[in-house]
């Protein structure tokens, strides 16, 4: 697989931006942003920071359907969202384009919503992975809300706490002090470093996709993400597997402890002042932990 950008046709007609860093390598990495509705930004540095590290890795990424960089379908025409805004189809998008990148027995990398695809790839199709990485992900959205309500304890005061809950008990999404508190919990817990070089004059989130399996923020969950739960198929993962998450993120830990005892092979790794953004909040060590589960891998001495 060459460097560069490749414009991707999928069978489906739609095109996706996709792009690969670094010479061809015996180490293939296939980055899924999150959101959903983000886009790759946050994997364009992976090739350069493994490199610091003493590995050579080919890193891929793209933008997913609806994404800033690729095709934007009609969601508002309901049989195209109902084709295209669903798990099996994000899931099987990540496969074709690995056929169409022409890589196999690669890593895959998922950060947030694309960690729900990791864990779903590594289910379907694991016999093509050497490796899966959840990043800042866990496995059912139950505790995953019951943590919400502890950071809105945590970081605010009781009555704005209160405040917010009321307005997501109205559907109050656009009330200007309602938003300006979701705005103090991403800067706390999502991106903490509040890094320039990815911000935008304009919003990129692909609004419809996220409102569709989301809701309004990161806090609250009203869309098809509130039905997630595979906590009775995560055991089957039997790929090694990295868990990496923040410690002062929005994913609760606890989760991520149970799952690295369920999920046969795998290694929990924590990032020390990272939000859900740590491989931006604390890179140092985020790149550390990532470069020496690739190396155990590849040389056969991976344990948890």
């Amino acid at each position: 697989m060459k460097q560069g950008t490749k414009i991707i046709t999928l069978d489906n007609g739609y095109h996706l931006w996709t792009h690969t860093d670094g010479e061809d390598s015996k180490i293939h990495l296939l980055a899924l942003h999150g959101g959903p509705g983000g886009n790759h930004e946050y994997w364009e540095n992976f090739h350069d920071e493994l490199k610091k590290q003493g590995l050579d890795v080919q890193v891929h990424y793209y933008d997913q359907l609806g994404s800033w960089y690729s095709d934007q379908p009609d969601y508002a025409d309901p049989k195209i969202a109902d084709k295209y805004l669903t798990y099996d189809y994000f899931l099987d998008e990540v496969e074709e384009v690995r056929q169409k990148l022409g890589i196999d027995h690669f890593y895959l990398i998922g950060q947030s919503w694309g960690g729900a695809l990791t864990m779903l790839y590594a289910l379907k199709y694991g016999e093509h992975l050497k490796g899966a990485i959840i990043s800042s992900m866990v496995d059912n959205i139950d505790e995953y809300l019951e943590h919400q309500d502890a950071i809105r304890d945590e970081a605010l005061a009781p009555a704005d706490a209160q405040f917010m809950r009321d307005c997501e008990k109205n559907g109050d999404w656009h009330n200007a002090r309602y938003q300006e508190l979701v705005e103090v919990l991403n800067e706390g817990y999502v991106d903490r470093k509040q890094p320039p070089a990815i911000s935008h004059l304009v919003d990129t989130m692909a609004v419809p996709v996220y409102n569709a399996f989301q809701g309004d923020n990161e806090f609250v969950v009203t869309g098809k993400l509130k039905d997630w739960d595979i906590r009775d198929q995560i055991h089957k993962i039997t790929v090694p597997t990295l868990l990496t998450f923040g410690e002062h993120e929005t994913m609760p830990l606890k989760s991520a402890q149970r799952m690295a005892q369920e999920i046969p092979n795998a290694r929990l790794v924590t990032t020390p002042n990272g939000g859900h953004h740590h491989m931006i909040d604390n890179a140092p060590v985020y790149f550390k932990h990532l470069a020496d589960y690739l190396r155990d891998v590849e040389s056969g001495q991976f344990h948890n």
